[in-house]
């Protein structure tokens, strides 16, 4: 769960947080709307908040650094599908699971997303038309920019937004238009 569905479970304002934690209302409305990453806050800030809001402060960061390691697993299953299926295969597959539009209802959108992305990338190292089933979803697009977890660490290591700035430049098309950096998906083990 994120800090807003904590806010809504216990019918707490940003306000009362603020104020029951001692952390800064600024500091929660950054961490609310994702301008502030809440797996980078200071420790007492953690600790604070968790307090607050009567859970662990494991609970506190756990949907945001879960969803990192699942989405890059989900990437890899996914890549892995195509290698081994061949692509003409993994687009028949793809369409006849409609697995994109189950993703998108259960509100998975990144890996709803990436999943279209991956199907109408194919589909144009193929020739083939893109399937127009898809088009509602194709409008959507993430609201932040979703690197590579090895990208995000090269940039980390590097105390520089090179890397990131890199990898966006040479993402591929049908995956940046989604907000998804992606530049290699044909290179798997």
């Amino acid at each position: 769960m994120t800090i807003n569905d904590y806010l809504k479970e216990k019918n707490i304002t940003k306000y009362k947080l603020s104020k029951d934690s001692g952390v800064p209302y600024a500091t929660i409305s950054d961490i609310c709307t994702g301008k502030a990453k809440i797996e980078r806050c200071a420790a007492d800030t953690l600790y604070k908040l968790s307090k607050a809001l009567n859970i662990t402060m494991e609970d506190l960061i756990a949907d945001n650094v879960e969803f990192r390691q699942s989405f890059e697993t989900f990437k890899s299953n996914i890549r892995h599908m195509v290698k081994d299926m061949g692509d003409i295969d993994f687009i028949i597959d793809t369409l006849e699971s409609d697995e994109i539009q189950k993703l998108y209802q259960k509100r998975r959108y990144p890996e709803s997303l990436y999943l279209l992305a991956m199907l109408d990338y194919i589909s144009r190292e193929n020739d083939i038309p893109l399937c127009t089933r898809y088009n509602d979803i194709r409008s959507a697009r993430l609201q932040e920019t979703l690197y590579p977890l090895s990208i995000i660490a090269l940039s980390a290591v590097s105390n520089s937004e090179n890397p990131k700035q890199l990898s966006f430049q040479n993402a591929i098309p049908e995956f940046i238009r989604f907000n998804i950096v992606e530049n290699e998906v044909r290179n798997v083990c």
